[in-house]
């Protein structure tokens, strides 16, 4: 019996081939083999388009490696067939635990603290400014779904008061509900984003968002790095407009502006929300559970159509 081909894409490759490589043949997603695959497992970020999908034309299942599978055009997937997963709920913890790890990192300057240890500065008894109380704070939070909740359920431990946005008020959620980014913005001292990628989204939080959050705001992204208007978000940072920004997602990822790289009051990460032993493991046993799921003829764990 024929092995069903799976095209995997490079750099998850020697991750998931172990656990998927007794029953099936791997190939690399951007290879001519590819072409042979019924199932795709494309990178984080990689663009799965009509074009992509119709040079694999006996493609069935493309198993996001993510719960964000905004870089899949899912219209053109449903459309010829396909179906689309992805692996939400596993990476919800860990994520929340960076949005807040960066708030408190950017308010008591942990970063900088560690750099002025590392330098001799502190045995050189080199002046540390203050930094400022994190808990007790006014926090909006913009895309309130599995991972803003758990956001939301943290903060309310270090005494905070939530506040969030979104396409509707939320049933059963007692948190202050807001319309828009403006309007939440106005309201809170610190405003976490926790928001999808896509044409929706693009530069959604620009400069009236950041003018709204004022000159003691901070602002901390874990969704994707498109929701805001990056030059305006420099120059916010730049002028004091808004005091400082915890960042684990970039525009143009691995790309990141040169000015944010001086700054004290801007922590940074390499967009690794999702990056422990742990998450990656199980968001790699559910990518392997759809694709079994599928050649198994059995529903789906995870579809997104």
């Amino acid at each position: 019996m024929t092995r069903p081909t799976i095209a995997v894409n490079a750099a998850l490759m020697p991750r998931i081939a172990p656990l998927i490589e007794d029953r099936h043949t791997l190939v690399d997603a951007d290879g001519p083999d590819a072409r042979a695959a019924i199932a795709l497992v494309p990178g984080g970020g990689s663009a799965v388009d009509g074009a992509v999908m119709d040079a694999m034309p006996g493609l069935e299942l493309i198993a996001v490696h993510g719960v964000g599978y905004d870089s899949v055009d899912v219209g053109a997937a449903t459309a010829r067939g396909i179906r689309v997963t992805n692996t939400p709920d596993v990476l919800t913890d860990d994520v929340a635990d960076l949005a807040v790890a960066l708030m408190v990192s950017v308010y008591r300057g942990i970063a900088t603290g560690d750099r002025l240890v590392r330098r001799g500065g502190w045995a050189a008894g080199e002046a540390f400014p203050l930094g400022h109380r994190a808990s007790g704070r006014r926090v909006g939070i913009a895309g309130l779904g599995r991972i803003g909740k758990a956001i939301a359920r943290r903060l309310e431990a270090m005494d905070c008061t939530i506040a969030y946005s979104g396409r509707h008020r939320q049933e059963g959620v007692d948190h202050a509900y807001h319309p828009d980014l403006v309007s939440l913005a106005s309201a809170v001292e610190t405003l976490i984003l926790v928001l999808p990628g896509g044409a929706a989204t693009d530069r959604l939080v620009g400069a009236e968002v950041l003018e709204a959050l004022g000159p003691d705001g901070v602002l901390i992204n874990v969704g994707r790095g498109n929701a805001v208007d990056q030059p305006a978000l420099v120059a916010a940072l730049r002028e004091g407009r808004i005091a400082g920004a915890g960042l684990d997602v970039f525009a143009d990822e691995p790309d990141v502006p040169g000015e944010l790289l001086g700054m004290d009051q801007v922590v940074l990460q390499p967009h690794r929300g999702s990056a422990t032993v742990e998450t990656r493991g199980a968001m790699l046993d559910l990518v392997v559970a759809n694709i079994d799921a599928h050649v198994a003829g059995r529903a789906l764990p995870t579809p997104v159509n």
